[in-house]
């Protein structure tokens, strides 16, 4: 077969099926059918045989440059050795189902010489979008035929729903209709025309024929998933008009002419995967000293450790204090976990926009530790990446626009359904809309700078090496459209989930639902928290198990971690469960230190108090860090304490900040406050943040003034506090200490709290924090205590603990039961919320197959809608701040952008998108309002990046009226909201 297949590769398409003894009208017919129409493939027809042959030569090529080793090796395991062959043929067999009337009709042009060729067909239904769809129609062809001459009915159900999956939406057998005419079509004419497109290709590709192509095991569901994308992802890529011109005669359509074409696109898309084959470290503690170049912590080299002594992938899960450098262990982790199972790439999570930018800086000089060639390679996974200084440079460097020329930036292409390679000439009859960029342009023919191919929409996770926000990990946990090509981009990494803890009960479910994934598709996957309470431990081992069993219930106990940090560690081996602890204490790598809480009772919003405080804390030197709950508090306190003598010397941090000035004053505080601060450390300053500053925030504070939070919460805050070793301190500030505020007395000792903090955490959680601050500080009514305070980082495992444990800490007259009963409530309330959204319901997680997926169709039609799907909290939406100047506009910095907002110049544009922000929650449905809303400037209209764009327009006196509510932005303050 092998050398019969290196003649015939050769062969044109038209010679290859005369040897196969085709008739001359069977040869005609055959060569007739169109897969891309003139009309929308760059004026070029493109033959279907044509197509399914370059995206089986793409799919070689990502053989040999893109799939990890891992992969590969299951391949080549299911496929009895020959898994480059059988991985080229299922990726290029996707298109068969063009081969009907319904497709062929789609367009007019391209329909006269197939019908003139003989292959004709009766009335289809007239409104297209009623008409079938290719990709259910290849699988109603392919699977009779599946079982019949594969002879396994097992070995045909996993593998029809890829070809009826691979535009995004896997059907249920029961919507295959098998015998429908707009599939068959008339007469066996038709029926000749299909088998001979199917056994053309497979005789192509170097299989005898089809029963020849039967795979000799199957992948589970997890591996379909991803396989799925691979293939989308093939197909997109020889899907692209500029890349591989249309074909219309069939004497030059071949596997050997396919082949050049896919070289030379990849090439000139710049593509590539990451470590390919990634040596295993000589020394097992070299990742951390030699390529991290740290001397490691006692709880670095037990996470790294524990990674050497799983005998599979599996979980981990590290608990370690903040400043601990979990992050740094997790990455030698992950290097190890690499190298051992054969896997490509890493992809970080991170909770928010804000933490993915410092992290992207050091996973990016980790990657470089490698090859400095695979910077390249490393994606910053989040809308406002534009402003990350790094990112920029690594584009400007290479010859790159920062954002792509595709429009299809997650930030742009976010913005639209469907985009240019997603969206085919056959989605636009069935009413979903092409989109390509008036300003795109074609790839360098030679280019070391990232890929524009995985910037675009839903490609992001398909880069070697990511970092972005936690929602692309949840992403892929949706049951939404093209969800396979998000998993795709996971399985062959290492995923390092950080600051698991932040995910709420909602997101908590997305979570859990990709854990279940992950560990069925036998992804290493490493968790990171400073306060993971013991519950959601369990849950998150108890999820990744239960998929690496494929199984409802892996009923494995989590023992009780031995110190903290700890390590736990799950992992499947031989249809068992296995769930470990750090058998010993880890010692943490700096003593715990007693630190001083007291009560600092304000509920007031004008800010006075506490700025008077901080006045009278640091009026001797000091940095103080004020975290509160609520922007407006923020905005508050800041203009009480500035107006006393403190300007200049107050940094104001909030979600309420443009782009531009959010990203600047963050990198102001790291680089002023960080650990490589040095003499730059200013003698006194005064960071106002709001729930910012909790989370992968590196900056050392001599004082902490915090609003009242659940206790997890609290004690990352408290992280901020004396961080790194050899500061130094004012005297009268040696000591770390926390003043706890957001609360007041109420009646018969219970506390009252802030009205935002209750809307955002509820009452029970409130209370027990409050309870256990108590323990600490003494009571709310009285004088300042003398108690011992907290153990800061020892008594983080055992206050968490009790925070979201079974038994009662606050006393009885605050009434916690009723308050717990309505907590539990909306927690459940929350949980079936999601329920709707996730790609499995728990009843069909031990289905094999990709069968039926999307049961209830795909339930987020854009990207914005999708991140809608994963965080549940009140919609909110970014508009771009624009002043009105005589005769025109302004962007936020006072640069000229045109009469009517028109922008032509990249630079201006950048500018321009500084002043994007996000508008409170309550201003969503006045900013959507369809008469009076937020819209485009009419300049913006056909611009790629600002089309679809809001644009907050402030008159000449720097305030604009949105509903019931007037709004100006202040360059310090931010966003500032008058209620009218």
């Amino acid at each position: 077969m092998e050398r019969a297949a290196l003649v015939e590769h050769m062969r044109s398409i038209v010679d290859l099926m005369r040897a196969m003894g085709l008739s001359e009208e069977a040869v005609a017919r055959v060569s007739r059918l169109w897969g891309k129409s003139a009309a929308r493939n760059g004026g070029r027809t493109h033959l279907l045989l044509g197509h399914l042959l370059d995206t089986a030569a793409v799919a070689e090529v990502m053989w040999d440059r893109y799939l990890s080793p891992a992969l590969r090796g299951r391949l080549e395991g299911i496929s009895g050795g020959r898994g480059r062959l059988w991985f080229m043929w299922i990726c290029g067999i996707h298109d068969c189902g063009k081969a009907c009337p319904a497709f062929q009709a789609l367009d007019e042009a391209e329909a006269a010489p197939v019908k003139a060729a003989g292959l004709a067909w009766g009335r289809l239904p007239a409104d297209r979008r009623q008409r079938w769809r290719h990709d259910v129609a290849g699988a109603a062809l392919l699977r009779p035929r599946l079982v019949a001459e594969w002879g396994c009915v097992e070995s045909a159900a996993w593998v029809w729903p890829l070809v009826a999956g691979h535009h995004g939406v896997f059907p249920s057998v029961q919507g295959l209709k098998p015998g429908h005419r707009e599939v068959q079509g008339r007469g066996a004419a038709w029926e000749q025309a299909q088998r001979a497109v199917v056994d053309v290709f497979t005789r192509a590709v170097g299989f005898e024929d089809l029963a020849d192509a039967r795979p000799v095991g199957a992948l589970n569901k997890a591996e379909q998933l991803a396989l799925s994308g691979l293939i989308v992802m093939a197909d997109w890529i020889a899907s692209d008009s500029e890349q591989f011109e249309g074909l219309a005669d069939a004497r030059n359509v071949s596997l050997a002419g396919a082949r050049q074409r896919a070289e030379a696109a990849w090439q000139r898309l710049g593509l590539r995967g990451g470590w390919n084959e990634l040596a295993i470290p000589e020394d097992r503690l070299s990742p951390l000293t030699g390529r991290l170049m740290v001397t490691p912590r006692a709880s670095q080299q037990e996470l790294v450790e524990r990674a050497w002594s799983m005998p599979v992938p599996g979980l981990m899960v590290a608990e370690a204090p903040m400043g601990e450098g979990k992050t740094k262990a997790a990455l030698a982790a992950a290097e190890v976990l690499a190298a051992r199972f054969g896997l490509d790439g890493v992809f970080v999570a991170m909770p928010t926009q804000a933490t993915s930018d410092p992290m992207y800086t050091q996973v990016l000089e980790w990657v470089r530790s490698f090859d400095p060639e695979l910077e390249a390679q490393v994606a910053l996974l989040h809308g406002k990446r534009r402003f990350n200084p790094t990112w920029r440079e690594i584009w400007d460097r290479k010859g790159a626009s920062a954002d792509g020329e595709t429009g299809g930036d997650d930030e742009l292409s976010a913005m639209d359904p469907f985009d240019a390679y997603g969206a085919t000439e056959e989605d636009a009859e069935y009413g979903m809309p092409l989109w390509t960029s008036e300003g795109s342009r074609r790839p360098q023919e030679e280019r070391d700078g990232p890929a524009r191919w995985f910037l675009g929409n839903k490609r992001g996770l398909l880069t070697a090496f990511a970092v972005g926000t936690v929602d692309h990990l949840l992403h892929a946990a949706t049951r939404t459209r093209h969800v396979m090509l998000r998993f795709a981009g996971l399985l062959g990494k290492v995923v390092v989930v950080d600051e698991v803890h932040a995910a709420d009960v909602y997101m908590r479910q997305f979570l859990l639902e990709a854990l279940r994934w992950l560990g069925q598709a036998k992804v290493p996957v490493v968790l990171l928290s400073a306060t993971l309470p013991p519950a959601q431990r369990q849950a998150f081992v108890d999820a990744y198990l239960s998929g690496a069993l494929s199984t409802a219930d892996a009923g494995c106990p989590v023992p009780e971690p031995a110190g903290y940090p700890c390590v736990t560690v799950a992992y499947a081996l031989k249809g068992k469960s296995v769930a470990t602890s750090s058998r010993e204490a880890v010692p943490s790598w700096r003593a715990s230190m007693p630190t001083r809480i007291e009560w600092l009772p304000d509920i007031a919003q004008d800010g006075e108090l506490l700025a008077a405080v901080v006045r009278n804390e640091v009026a001797d030197g000091g940095v103080a860090l004020v975290v509160v709950n609520q922007v407006d508090r923020a905005q508050a306190v800041h203009r009480a304490l500035t107006k006393s003598g403190f300007e200049g010397q107050v940094r104001l941090l909030h979600g309420r900040l443009c782009s531009a000035h959010r990203a600047e004053r963050t990198e102001e505080c790291l680089r002023l406050l960080g650990p490589e601060a040095g003499d730059t450390r200013p003698y006194r300053m005064v960071v106002i943040a709001t729930q910012l500053a909790e989370q992968s925030f590196d900056v050392d504070v001599d004082l902490l003034i915090t609003d009242l939070a659940p206790v997890d919460l609290l004690l990352q805050r408290i992280g901020r506090l004396h961080r790194h070793s050899g500061t130094r301190r004012p005297s009268a500030l040696t000591e770390p200490r926390v003043l706890v505020t957001g609360v007041a007395l109420g009646d018969r000792g219970r506390p009252r709290f802030l009205p935002a903090s209750k809307k955002i955490y509820g009452e029970w959680a409130l209370l027990r924090a409050a309870a256990l601050v108590a323990e600490a500080a003494g009571p709310l009514d009285g004088e300042a205590s003398q108690r011992a305070g907290w153990s800061i980082p020892s008594d983080v495992p055992r206050l968490v603990a009790r925070a979201y444990g079974e038994a009662e800490v606050c006393p009885p007259e605050w009434e916690e039961s009723a308050a717990h009963e309505e907590w539990r409530s909306k927690e459940q309330q929350r949980e079936n919320n999601a329920e709707s959204f996730l790609l499995t319901r728990p009843r069909e997680w031990g289905s094999p197959t990709l069968e039926g997926l999307h049961y209830a169709g795909s339930r987020a039609a854009s990207e914005e809608d999708l991140d809608a799907v994963v965080r549940d909290g009140q919609r909110s939406v970014e508009a771009v701040i624009v002043r009105r100047s005589a005769g025109g506009y302004r962007a936020i910095d006072g640069t000229w952008i045109g009469v009517h907002g028109e922008v032509d110049d990249e630079t201006v544009v950048g500018r321009l998108l500084g002043g994007t922000v996000r508008l409170p929650g309550r201003l969503t449905e006045a900013a959507e309002a369809k008469e009076t809303g937020l819209v485009p400037l009419p300049g913006w209209v056909g611009h790629p990046w600002l089309r679809y764009a809001r644009a907050l327009v402030l008159d000449e006196g720097g305030t604009a009226v949105l509903g019931e509510d007037q709004i100006s932005y202040d360059d310090v303050l931010g966003l500032v909201v008058e209620r009218g």
